[in-house]
């Protein structure tokens, strides 16, 4: 296995999909559900997670091809779209890009229908988690990294299903000192990342930068 490829996946994707510091979310959309409910909907969140995210990982360069848009052209925009939800983090404020709009969060289902949409999609495999998984994918370039992207993928959502299982339990332990470290911290992980992200892409398309 690559570890530094690994390491630098999964801080990307930790920093993006933090079962931390969604944990107080999974929290307000399930409010009013019973434990063995709340139970069900982390199973069916952590499930729904993985397929979607695979479906993006494995067909995500294709779809990029239909469009006609290049690997570094999507690092530019995704790298763009990863600093801002960071610097959201960074101010302690939701990205609506992953959290949806008031407006949208007003019309968000019933707690018992909300494993799909809002959790899954687009609070945890919103834009900035497509993006990683993208261009990670990118550059797998043989079986060592491969199974390095497989296992920090499938490892990070076991992780996540595992904290929204036992969300109420933890949710009772959990110090909003606490969330406010761990989100400011990812914030700025996550903005170092996005940077090297756009830095890639454009050194790739104007040459004469790097």
């Amino acid at each position: 296995m690559d570890f530094s490829f690994a390491i630098t996946f999964f801080g990307a994707l930790f920093a993006i999909m933090n079962p931390v510091t969604n944990l107080p979310v999974f929290l307000s959309v399930t409010d009013g559900a019973t434990p063995e409910i709340q139970h069900r909907i982390a199973l069916k969140t952590a499930l729904y997670c993985l397929v979607l995210g695979a479906v993006f990982a494995v067909g995500g360069r294709q779809v990029l091809n239909l469009f006609g848009i290049s690997v570094d052209d999507f690092r530019v925009a995704g790298g763009l779209v990863v600093l801002l939800i960071a610097l959201n983090m960074l101010n302690g404020e939701q990205s609506s890009s992953h959290h949806g709009t008031d407006r949208e969060q007003s019309d968000y289902p019933a707690p018992q229908t909300v494993a799909f949409y809002p959790l899954t999609f687009p609070i945890i495999v919103g834009p900035g988690t497509i993006t990683t998984l993208i261009i990670f994918s990118h550059q797998v370039d043989g079986p060592a990294n491969m199974i390095a992207y497989a296992v920090v993928f499938t490892g990070l959502v076991g992780l996540l299903g595992l904290v929204f299982y036992n969300a109420p339990a933890l949710g009772a332990h959990l110090s909003g000192t606490a969330r406010v470290i761990m989100s400011r911290l990812m914030g700025m992980i996550l903005a170092a990342i996005a940077v090297a992200m756009m830095a890639d892409g454009l050194k790739a398309l104007l040459p004469g930068l790097a």
